[in-house]
């Protein structure tokens, strides 16, 4: 029987989960915390990841201890303490900063399809990963990543490209992440075994004859 369904996602415990929204076949790890957020089919978090304002494609592979949106604290300030917007914590009379929260919610970060983000990755706000980027574990994500490029270090740069160029430019026209999961079920062999570039050849006809 397998363990994941479409219906609902797979959500372990200890998780804290506020304001976000789930597609198909989506799993999160045990103790993530995840606010303000997305995550499409079949994307995944492992455990104690951190993830707030972040709209997550779908095949997202998050590793665990890993943070996607990790917020700011004000720079331009005398104190970049939390009592400036948490202030209600710290006192009866005063009132949270709701401009500051609003303006954090609005750094959203986008994982693109197909993507993996390596245990203790960090990817700060605003940050792009393209479809297929990986993320190497450690790394420190401050700028955007293209589609199926490696990035490591902190601050991360490019290591490698995970397909060639011509090739994850056909991957991402054939968008597989869209295809149905009975689809998904009958290609399976095939996309473990098959090269990026056969299943190209085999595939790419066959779209082109259903479009």
């Amino acid at each position: 029987m397998a363990r994941l369904r479409g219906a609902e996602p797979f959500i372990h415990p200890d998780c804290e989960i506020t304001d976000s929204r789930f597609g198909a076949f989506v799993e999160i790890g045990r103790g993530n915390r995840v606010a303000h957020s997305s995550l499409g089919d079949y994307s995944y978090c492992d455990r104690y990841a951190d993830i707030a304002n972040a709209q997550i494609g779908k095949f997202a592979n998050i590793a665990a201890l890993s943070r996607i949106g990790a917020t700011d604290h004000p720079l331009h300030t005398a104190s970049c303490h939390h009592f400036l917007y948490r202030s209600d914590d710290y006192w009866d009379d005063a009132a949270r900063d709701e401009e500051f929260f609003a303006h954090r919610k609005s750094r959203i970060a986008h994982i693109g399809h197909d993507t993996w983000i390596g245990a203790g990755a960090m990817i700060k706000p605003e940050v792009t990963l393209g479809h297929g980027a990986v993320v190497a574990a450690g790394a420190v994500v401050t700028k955007d990543v293209d589609p199926y490029t490696i990035v490591a270090g902190t601050p991360a740069k490019p290591l490698r490209l995970r397909q060639p160029r011509h090739i994850a430019d056909r991957l991402i026209a054939l968008a597989w992440w869209d295809w149905s999961h009975e689809t998904l079920r009958l290609s399976l062999d095939d996309f473990r075994v098959l090269t990026a570039e056969a299943f190209l050849d085999k595939y790419e006809p066959m779209s082109r004859a259903s479009a």
